[in-house]
């Protein structure tokens, strides 16, 4: 069974703190130093900008990135299934969002058959 997101309001999210990177979402990963680096906040301006999904993908599966990558801005539940199989380990909800709703739709499925960001290989092949 796959790690779920960790979820968030904006006033329960974690501080930054040292180690913490903040990337715009028009940012490559592949230009920044991750030496020393925990966690990376990944922004979504508005619902319909997936950028941030392409950063956490080339993080993880490119860069090796094992720390947190957590989700900002205006962050859907909708948007945490794919978020999970992309990369992120945290997100921060919108204010009208609820993290019980979440949690209950991330528990709907515990593996996929295609493999991801974070189980690369797909199901039939992990037998």
């Amino acid at each position: 069974m796959k790690s779920t997101i960790q979820l968030f309001t904006a006033d329960s999210a974690p501080a930054d703190a040292a180690g913490t990177l903040t990337l715009p979402n028009d940012a490559d990963p592949r230009t920044v130093p991750l030496d020393g680096v925990h966690t990376v906040v990944l922004q979504f301006p508005a619902f319909t900008d997936g950028r941030a999904f392409s950063q956490a993908f080339l993080l993880r599966r490119r860069l090796g990135f094992s720390g947190h990558i957590r989700a900002i801005g205006d962050v859907l539940i909708d948007q945490l299934q794919p978020m999970q199989r992309s990369g992120f380990t945290q997100a921060v909800l919108r204010g009208d969002q609820s993290i019980e709703h979440g949690q209950k739709l991330l528990a709907q499925y515990d593996t996929f058959y295609q493999g991801d960001a974070v189980d690369v290989k797909p199901h039939f092949a992990a037998v």
